[in-house]
């Protein structure tokens, strides 16, 4: 598998065949995995992060991902110091996924950057498009939200639990809803 190769293929924002063979490749080896890691947490209780140093593009010091966790690929996908992500978390990184410091993600949680093309032709060709989501800072994730491609939440900023992230969110605010919306800043001092 060549990841360069796949990541032309899915990270230029323009369309492409979510079957092709090179991506199909690229997805198995991140599934097979991320099933290890679960497995190990889930049968022995061996937290062993060395896999997604392997998997990601890029893992800051002291990561704790709780089981199940799935990706895409992995390799679009860089977290910084400090990452927690808790139960049943999924990033779909067909484009990149960049986290920084000190970023807290309740349980199931989704990260979806691809969506299929709106022409029935085009979805019935398997035709996608993805866009970067980027997560500054010091951002924390609520229960079950979604976050869609073309996305970036501001530092700081907080994503209440459930909403659908569609649009940018600026930094030091409570966002809540779907679509989430501002619903007011976060008091810093």
């Amino acid at each position: 598998m060549n990841i360069n190769q796949v990541k032309n293929l899915t990270d230029k924002q323009k369309p492409f065949i979510a079957t092709d063979p090179m991506i199909t490749e690229a997805q198995k080896n991140a599934f097979e995995n991320c099933c290890i890691f679960n497995q190990l947490v889930l049968t022995k209780n061996n937290y062993d992060f060395s896999i997604f140093e392997k998997l990601f593009d890029k893992i800051g010091n002291s990561p704790y991902i709780e089981p199940n966790f799935i990706c895409s690929f992995g390799f679009n996908i860089s977290v910084g110091d400090n990452f927690f992500a808790n139960h049943d978390v999924t990033m779909l990184d067909f484009a990149k996924i960049s986290i920084g410091n000190d970023v807290n993600i309740a349980p199931k949680v989704g990260f979806y950057t691809a969506n299929f093309l709106e022409r029935p032709s085009d979805r019935h060709a398997k035709k996608m498009i993805a866009h970067p989501i980027t997560l500054e800072n010091g951002v924390w994730i609520g229960g079950s939200a979604t976050i869609l491609g073309g996305v970036t939440i501001g530092e700081n900023s907080i994503v209440g639990a459930g909403s659908v992230v569609t649009h940018n969110i600026p930094a030091n605010v409570i966002a809540v809803g779907n679509p989430a919306r501002v619903l007011r800043p976060i008091k810093l001092h």
